[in-house]
């Protein structure tokens, strides 16, 4: 089930009211209806993968409870990789057979070998990156002593499953969400409201900004060897822009719609595009999935408090591993290099750190030096989507090359008419927007908040319906 869809529009109103209204007074029944609207959510788009999500609450839930007890180290060390086993082989079956079969028949091609095998062309099911590492976190912080398991079934599986970040994150503890199944629940105006606010600056960015921009941006890619300089430059931007919009919008209608119901989830996306490094651009992007690599891979390898040498292997090996998370394409892989290239300038100068405060922190606008900076930074992360949208690593290196080489900078019109100086106009006012509430965490604050509101809703139901409806662009991780 989408979020952008009229089922959803159905179904979040219903959950709601059952909720709030008939099971107010029952912790347990509520906690019972979330996992039962949970299965019911994901099972809309494919019944047979709930499975999996069952499969694996079952598991890791079980592995928890034995961790809890066992106090012979090798035994611990066991189950945590029984877990590990379980939840990577599952994700690494379902989402890179096809891709390590196709590779290994591509690897002896090059020698001139021809084979031939039929991959099973296995069906990627939705959520399955988010919801095992999630499982994932909560044996591995069992194994190090740092959570108590839960000895409630349905808490844990509903926090396995919990529809608004089930399918696109963010990527949730236990040590953060499980808790809050077991606190009893009071209805809060407030909170509620906040929480439409951010469905409401969700469905914008989605529908308004990233759904507009993939129009112009499938056109350009698949065309792009017929056009100039300008108009691949802004290619890039549109899918900077429709990534950008496509994921925070859906992370902020996720977060929105847990608060619904009185659950908080972290904060996924802090204003990545007004970065003034690389290093601040991971601390503000898809927060959740940085920062469960940090925890989980950079900082058990020893992460800067290393030699220099094993720092840029530390490096390298997360945003590689990052890059394969994202998908079973070796344009993700490169994409990961390019961002630790990127990156490994800054730590080597212990640069890395220095852009913790918020940009322009004590003005209105940012100064000559920040608009530069930002600048750079949103420059090099351009490049690497290039990789990210291109459907291989040949198509993004032509795209690149005749970018840079056919320095035409006419206004050329496309099948779709020309690209769009509405369009254009739109992500400027969306930019401005952003900077001038990158203190809050949705627009709809301080004065003229209805003006602001009627103002997106109307955007949404005019400019949307000029958009090509798509779906969420990390349905397909």
């Amino acid at each position: 089930m989408f979020f952008n869809s009229i089922a959803f529009l159905i179904f979040l109103p219903t959950v709601f009211f059952l909720y709030w209204f008939l099971l107010k007074k029952s912790l347990k029944l509520q906690n019972i209806l979330l996992l039962i609207a949970s299965y019911f959510f994901y099972g809309w788009w494919d019944y047979r993968f709930l499975l999996l999500i069952a499969l694996s609450t079952v598991i890791d839930y079980a592995i928890g409870l034995k961790l809890r007890d066992e106090t012979v180290d090798k035994k611990r060390k066991y189950l945590l990789a029984v877990s590990l086993v379980f939840n990577l082989g599952m994700l690494g079956f379902f989402k890179y057979y096809n891709f390590f079969v196709e590779s290994w028949i591509d690897s002896w091609s090059l020698l001139g070998v021809e084979m031939h095998a039929s991959t099973m062309q296995i069906v990627l099911p939705v959520g399955i990156s988010f919801y095992t590492f999630q499982t994932l976190s909560y044996t591995i912080d069992i194994y190090r002593k740092k959570l108590t398991p839960t000895t409630n079934v349905v808490n844990f599986a509903t926090f396995v499953a919990f529809f608004p970040q089930l399918v696109a994150g963010p990527i949730e503890r236990a040590t953060n969400l499980l808790p809050q199944f077991s606190i009893k629940r009071t209805f809060n105006l407030e909170h509620a409201k906040s929480g439409i606010h951010l469905i409401i600056w969700g469905l914008f960015k989605k529908i308004v900004i990233a759904d507009n921009c993939a129009t112009y941006v499938n056109t350009i890619f698949d065309n792009y060897q017929e056009l100039n300089t300008l108009t691949l430059v802004i290619g890039v931007v549109y899918f900077a822009f429709q990534i950008y919009g496509d994921f925070s919008g859906y992370s902020d209608i996720a977060i929105g719609t847990a608060r619904l119901f009185g659950f908080e989830l972290m904060q996924n996306f802090n204003y990545p595009y007004f970065s003034r490094d690389v290093g601040e651009f991971w601390r503000r992007w898809h927060i959740s999935l940085s920062t469960w690599f940090r925890d989980y891979l950079y900082i058990p390898m020893g992460g800067s408090r290393t030699i220099k040498s094993k720092q840029i292997r530390n490096v390298f090996i997360v945003f590689l591993v990052s890059g394969f998370w994202h998908g079973a394409n070796w344009t993700f892989i490169i994409w990961g290099a390019l961002h630790a290239l990127f990156f490994i300038p800054l730590l080597l100068r212990k640069k890395n750190r220095k852009n913790l405060n918020q940009v322009s922190e004590h003005s209105i606008l940012p100064s000559f030096r920040e608009l530069l900076e930002m600048l750079s930074t949103f420059a090099l992360v351009a490049l690497a989507w290039v990789f990210f949208r291109a459907n291989n690593i040949l198509e993004a290196c032509n795209y690149i090359k005749r970018l840079i080489t056919n320095l035409n900078f006419n206004i050329e019109y496309l099948s779709i008419e020309n690209y769009s100086l509405e369009m254009l106009l739109l992500i400027t006012i969306f930019i401005g927007i952003e900077w001038f509430h990158k203190q809050n965490e949705h627009p709809f604050s301080g004065s003229y908040k209805w003006f602001k509101i009627i103002g997106i809703l109307l955007m949404i139901l005019t400019l949307g319906v000029y958009s090509n409806h798509q779906e969420f662009i990390y349905f397909q991780f």
